[in-house]
């Protein structure tokens, strides 16, 4: 989700700064800007993102047309760069310390948030006809620890871990998986696919996960290429966010 709002708004001309945690657990890794903390850069559909440190990497990015990623789970790196706008994309179904304070306009993206008095403007996260919707006042939907439905599917399409322990996945994203077939492991334990598609994204091998942990998603529609392109729901929230932008500094 956070990869569809930074692209949406890198490409409106917006100068954007991700801040990150140094083990980020994005399961669609082939369109998530957080693998650049691991590989040093990412780039998806084109805009490419470099781990950079401090304020002055961070400027230099920006001269070179690319989106700066700092490991900084505090998001410090907030008190030098002043910034217009904080968007909250952590997507933890809580809000885990933003504030109103924290920029002149602070978005947060689905539950957890309530516009006006922890963030200024909430985006809906949850499919359906209100996604990406632009909320001024109030919530956005409540959590239902139900994956979006896909061709009839939703917690069917979702990988978890069956124990806790170090992560190994066995095909790569992209791969075409059978029902039943095995695609990871967690400590020798297997994770197997309860529908057939394709790997739309699985964990990087060496993570430690917790049982249950979310560890990939098969996408039953089949469709290879919809692995290395952002979804319909990242750019729509993506939208929603530039809509919220422009809605506070277009008055």
């Amino acid at each position: 989700m956070a990869t569809g709002v930074v692209h949406r708004l890198a490409r409106s001309g917006f100068r954007v700064c991700i801040t990150e945690i140094l083990e980020p657990l994005a399961v669609r890794r082939e369109v998530a800007f957080c693998e650049a903390v691991f590989a040093g850069q990412k780039e998806v559909e084109g805009l490419r993102a470099r781990r950079v440190v401090g304020k002055r990497e961070v400027l230099q990015a920006w001269e070179e047309g690319k989106v700066p990623l700092v490991i900084d789970p505090e998001c410090s790196i907030r008190e030098a760069l002043t910034p217009d706008v904080v968007v909250d994309a952590i997507m933890a179904k809580r809000n885990t310390g933003t504030r109103l304070e924290d920029a002149p306009l602070v978005i947060g993206l689905g539950p957890g948030f309530r516009a006006g008095t922890d963030v200024h403007v909430v985006i809906e996260t949850n499919r359906g006809h209100r996604l990406g919707r632009v909320i001024e006042e109030g919530e956005a939907e409540p959590n239902t620890d139900l994956p979006g439905e896909i061709s009839g599917y939703t917690w069917e399409r979702v990988l978890r871990a069956p124990a806790s322990g170090r992560f190994k996945g066995r095909k790569p994203i992209g791969d075409r998986v059978e029902r039943g077939e095995v695609v990871a492991e967690v400590e020798g334990a297997p994770v197997d696919s309860k529908i057939a598609g394709v790997l739309r994204g699985i964990l990087r091998d060496g993570l430690w996960v917790k049982e249950q942990m979310k560890v990939g998603d098969v996408d039953p529609r089949g469709i290879r290429e919809h692995c290395f392109t952002i979804s319909e729901k990242a750019r729509a929230i993506g939208g929603g966010v530039l809509e919220a932008i422009l809605l506070r500094y277009n008055k």
